[in-house]
């Protein structure tokens, strides 16, 4: 089974990049992984917010086939734990699902359609950081999740 990253607009930041370049190398070892990045489209000032939601669901749903779960990390999402997120990813990982799509949206959210589909949304906080950052925060507990799993010591309970 992979992974899939899909995210809207590339990561700017060099430390922030250097980050998400190890932990993608970690989470490599323990299942196969994509990263989709999609252009960020251009800024609401110019065509409205909605409009720019809806643009960028139309590219992010364009990239997800048939019954694939799609999995957003939204700030009003269901929070875990980092030992209920391996769980939750060892549940869906035996569901035999070909792929696992998780989303990152642009800077406005996504869309109502991208909503509609979604399997399930997961907050990694209460508080709002940049979509920038999540993929790190990403990156890292997908990591952490596969160590609690394999009983690996990188997780300290």
């Amino acid at each position: 089974m992979k992974v899939r990253l899909i995210q809207i607009g590339k990561t700017d930041s060099d430390y922030l990049a250097r980050g998400i370049d190890e932990y993608k190398k970690r989470v490599s070892h323990y299942l196969n992984i994509e990263e989709i990045t999609l252009k960020c489209l251009d800024s609401a000032t110019k065509q409205g917010v909605i409009a720019q939601k809806n643009a960028e669901g139309k590219l992010i749903l364009g990239n997800v086939t048939g019954k694939e779960p799609i999995i957003l990390l939204d700030e009003k999402g269901k929070e875990f734990t980092s030992i209920e997120f391996a769980e939750y990813l060892r549940k869906t990982q035996n569901q035999h699902f070909k792929r696992i799509n998780f989303c990152i949206g642009g800077p406005f959210g996504f869309s109502d359609e991208v909503l509609k589909n979604a399997s399930q949304k997961i907050s990694f906080s209460k508080m709002t950081f940049s979509h920038q950052m999540i993929r790190l925060f990403f990156w890292e507990q997908l990591y952490r999740a596969n160590t609690i799993l394999k009983g690996e010591k990188y997780h300290h309970k």
